[in-house]
Order: C-alpha cells, then sequence, then structure tokens
C-alpha cells in the first residue's frame, strides 16, 4: 500500500518546502539562531488554542529553569518530568508552554518542564547533566515550593528530548536515589549515528529533514564523543527498566529508531506499547492547527497510558 500523508498537511508541506528551497538558493546558512527562532515561531503560530490551568509556576533546580503545571492544586497527582524537543539546539519553556499545558490535562499529572542548557554553546553533555540534576532535586524542589504530589516519577519527551529521556532512564537503572515508573516518547531521536532506514527514505520534503538533524548533531557533540555510545537506542537494558509508551510516525526521519527502540525493548521482557501514526510527520504536535485530530488523540493515547497511575491515589 502507498504511503499517503494527511491531505491539510501536505498542503502546508508545499509551501513550507518552498520556503526552505528559497533559503537554500539564497545562501543562507543554519544557525542556532535561526533554528531557535523557527522552532519558536511555527509552535506559536499553529499551537493557539492554550488552555487555563489551575496552577503554574516558575522555579529553578539549581542552574535548570523549571515550570510546573498542577491541574489540580487541591490533590496529589503522579508526576511527569518533561524534556522538550529541538534537535538540543532549539526550544524552550515558553515555546513548549501549551503542549505542556495540555499534557497535564489529559493525563491529570503535574507536568515539570525543564529547560536544559542548549547546543552549541552547552554541548554534549551539559543537557544530560541537567536532565539527571533535576531527577535528583525533583521532589525536595516540590517540597520547597508547596506542591502536594505522588512520588511516582514519570519521564517524556518528543525528539530531542525523548533522546534525554530515553539516556535517563538507562543512566538510572543503578541509582536507588532515582526511581522512574514510566516513560513517554514523542518521536524520539534514540540513534546518533543515523543508521537506520527511515533517515534515507524520509531524509527530506517532511519538515524534519536528515541533513539538518546532522548539523543539530554537530551542535551538540563538539568533542569527539562517541556517538553510539551515547545513544539511547544502544545502550543497556534491563528488567527494571520503567514501562514505555513509543510514539512514532510514517514521514519522520526517526521513525526506525523509535520502533527498533519498542522493539528492544519488548525483546528484553520490558512492558511497552507502540502508538504508530500513518500519515503525519515529525513534530507533528507542534503544527497543532493543522492536524488538530491527530494532536487530540496523541494526547488522549498519552493520557490512557498514564491513567493507571494517575488511578492509584
Amino acid at each position: 500500500m502507498k504511503r499517503k500523508i494527511d491531505d491539510s498537511l501536505a498542503v502546508w508541506l508545499d509551501g513550507f518546502n518552498l520556503q526552505l528551497a528559497a533559503l537554500k538558493a539564497a545562501g543562507v546558512p543554519l544557525s542556532a539562531t535561526r533554528a531557535r527562532q523557527g522552532l519558536a515561531t511555527i509552535t506559536q503560530s499553529l499551537v493557539t488554542d492554550i488552555p487555563p490551568i489551575a496552577m503554574i509556576i516558575d522555579d529553578a533546580i539549581e542552574h535548570v529553569p523549571i515550570r510546573v503545571y498542577h491541574p489540580q492544586p487541591q490533590q496529589p497527582l503522579p508526576i511527569l518530568v518533561y524534556l522538550h524537543g529541538g534537535g538540543h539546539v532549539a526550544g524552550s519553556l515558553d515555546v513548549y508552554d501549551p503542549i505542556c499545558r495540555k499534557l497535564a490535562l489529559a493525563s491529570q499529572y503535574i507536568i515539570v518542564a525543564v529547560d536544559y542548557r542548549l547546543a552549541p554553546e552547552y554541548p554534549y553533555p551539559a543537557a544530560v547533566d541537567d536532565a539527571y540534576l533535576c531527577l535528583q532535586h525533583l521532589l525536595s524542589t516540590l517540597d520547597r515550593i508547596g506542591i502536594g504530589y505522588i512520588s511516582r516519577i514519570t519521564i517524556g519527551g518528543d525528539s530531542a528530548g525523548g533522546a534525554l529521556a530515553a539516556t535517563m532512564c538507562a543512566l538510572t537503572q543503578d541509582d536507588d536515589t532515582v526511581k522512574i515508573s514510566k516513560q513517554v516518547l514523542i518521536y524520539p531521536s534514540l540513534d546518533y549515528t543515523l543508521s537506520l532506514p527511515s533517515t534515507v527514505i524520509n531524509s527530506h520534503n517532511y519538515f524534519l529533514q536528515t541533513n539538518k538533524i546532522r548539523w543539530y548533531f554537530e551542535q551538540y557533540f563538539q568533542y569527539q564523543h562517541d556517538q553510539y555510545k551515547a545513544s539511547p537506542l544502544w545502550l543497556p537494558i534491563r528488567a527494571t527498566f520503567p514501562e514505555t509508551l513509543v510514539i512514532t510516525t510514517e514521514f519522520c526521519p526517526l521513525r526506525d529508531e523509535g520502533v527498533y527502540y519498542y522493539l528492544k525493548l519488548r525483546q528484553q521482557g520490558i512492558r511497552a506499547q507502540h502508538y504508530h501514526v500513518p500519515d503525519m510527520v515529525h513534530a507533528f504536535l507542534n503544527l497543532e492547527n493543522i492536524v488538530p485530530q491527530h494532536c487530540q488523540q496523541t494526547y488522549e493515547k498519552i493520557g490512557e497510558f498514564l491513567f493507571e497511575d494517575q488511578r492509584i491515589r
């Protein structure tokens, strides 16, 4: 069966690809500033439904800013630590604010969004260190703020944030001080070697381009680190690994990384679910006004996956 992209999305992509071609023809180079402005502009213009949340607090864990979303401040809830996407170069608390609001409402979890340091100013492993630091001091920080919670921690992220989330699950397997119960990975970047077929099959014309991913990784890995050993897809997994939901899209260069990761978890006996969206591209949650039904269904799927923890109070 021939693959077919969503009709509304296909129209928008045609215009987006024309803009990319014009920039390339004009010789405009990639830069961190352009990447950050581009993600912010697209998200802010296409995710305009910003639902109210009962409590939102900005704070920090040492040098790392966080934003806490509590949908029911009078009731203790489980916690979802969320790491935003953006290729380790772009993204911020403000850019991902509407997405975190929707996650809080769909899951009825306390969302703790982490504003980890970005490359190229702060290359690998700064973002990994920041994420780990936040997990280590998460509960004491919520205590200090006065947030009521249930001490079950889920971690999640999209794209590069998915890479950080999966890395945290691997690194904390032997850390008795950090217990992650579940993880949610949304079109995650899991293989820094870009060795799987979808990086070629979906290399261009589908919003995220493989050449741009390579550029992102050049900003992130500046000191000859082994990108294979840094890749969550190739890190060891043991029986204590958290239950996982992996969300992939058909027209995404990173598609196969998510699929392979899900299969690896299942082969290791880890409880895992795979939710595949057959007519979507990478980062479609940032394109919500074009594909609102797909976004709603994805939030609902995440809510269903987390519902068991939400219910046991």
